[in-house]
């Protein structure tokens, strides 16, 4: 019965050993300050963001210049890059045959005339000798017929030398437009046709360039806001030029056009910006970022850090009054500048949102002690 009373003794006094340490060690526990953690305080304030679309330059006008005639290029008048003015002359194609076939529709013409004016003068004879009797009306007729058939002949020389005429007017290419030739794949002695699939050069009118991207229907729908989209066009802000070198082009533009039909294959609609181009820098083939802004006034700011995702749906982690993190859904504007979120529904004015140590050591329900993100 001794033994069997101190067996009893000993567990109580384990027992209550490890009470004892399993309180020292709650009251531990509970006695760990808060940790620091920032905390933002949000307040409506102003959003300056934007949105880039990848852009390629074309001319105001793109016109390839095509041969009408066939021959072989005798001079090329102008150079790659060359500025040139409406009508001035840039090949020559070899003008001998064609020359040629202006003296013969000539000479043509000039035949045909002369059996006109043979024409007429024996059919004034047999109408003289009608009227007197002497011949029958059928050879008179004859003779009027043989008149209709010479001008017939005449008008068909005239109309043969007009075309002469212009096929050697042709052999003179000249641009039809101010503008910046392009390319020049053929020079003297190779053969101009006018079934080529080369293009003797392009003729771009620089003065103005558009600027063309692919806009999805979101983007359309966010852009023009409007229930008529030649409203939402001219509504839309004033859009920048970003160059393949980074640097930002000095001349804002404006969108002009946005494609009526939206490709099923792709979702997305062209558009193109114009932008006025006076110096000359901007040239067809050039490759941009068209840059539209958002300003945005009187809204909710959050950073992006402060944010976390689970299953497409987003939310931050809020203080109640306790100092106690509570996981808050939320939803932001589609577009961002990369390090901030407009938040549209699930925070109001005064909310507190902590901004540090969101996905790694914040969990929902924490104690924390809030503090400034300046004294990070």
């Amino acid at each position: 019965m001794k033994r069997k009373f101190l067996s009893m003794l000993l567990v109580a006094g384990t027992l209550c050993a490890l009470s004892s340490c399993g309180a020292k060690d709650a009251q531990t526990q509970q006695g760990a300050p808060a940790p620091e953690i920032a905390v933002l305080t949000i307040e409506p304030s102003t959003a300056e963001f934007q949105n880039s679309y990848p852009a390629t330059i074309k001319g105001k006008t793109d016109i390839a210049i095509r041969p009408q005639v066939t021959g072989f290029i005798t001079k090329v008048h102008v150079d790659e890059g060359q500025h040139v003015r409406q009508g001035q002359t840039l090949f020559t194609i070899d003008q001998v045959q064609f020359l040629a076939a202006v003296e013969q529709a000539k000479a043509n013409v000039a035949s045909a005339q002369t059996a006109v004016s043979t024409a007429e003068i024996t059919e004034q004879n047999k109408k003289m000798l009608l009227d007197k009797n002497i011949i029958s009306h059928t050879e008179w007729q004859l003779a009027a017929n043989q008149l209709a058939q010479a001008k017939a002949t005449l008008a068909q020389a005239k109309a043969a030398l007009t075309t002469a005429e212009k096929n050697l007017s042709y052999t003179t290419v000249t641009a039809p437009s101010n503008g910046v030739v392009g390319t020049i794949p053929n020079r003297e002695g190779s053969l101009a046709s006018p079934s080529s699939a080369q293009p003797l050069t392009t003729i771009s009118d620089n003065s103005d360039v558009y600027a063309y991207f692919s806009l999805t229907e979101k983007d359309i729908l966010q852009l023009t806001d409007s229930t008529r989209i030649e409203a939402g066009i001219s509504a839309m802000p004033a859009v920048k030029l970003v160059l393949a070198d980074g640097s930002v082009y000095p001349l804002e533009g404006k969108v002009a056009t946005v494609s009526g039909v939206i490709d099923q294959s792709t979702g997305a609609a062209s558009a193109r910006a114009l932008f006025a181009n006076p110096d000359g820098r901007l040239r067809s083939g050039n490759s941009g970022q068209v840059v539209f802004p958002r300003h945005s006034e009187g809204v909710l700011v959050i950073p992006q850090r402060a944010t976390y995702e689970v299953q497409d749906i987003r939310y931050v982690y809020t203080l109640d009054g306790d100092n106690k993190t509570v996981a808050t859904q939320i939803t932001v504007q589609p577009y961002d500048d990369g390090k901030n979120f407009v938040v549209t529904s699930g925070l109001n004015p005064g909310d507190r949102v902590v901004v540090e140590g969101v996905g790694t050591t914040v969990r929902p329900g924490m104690q924390i002690t809030p503090k400034a993100p300046a004294a990070q």
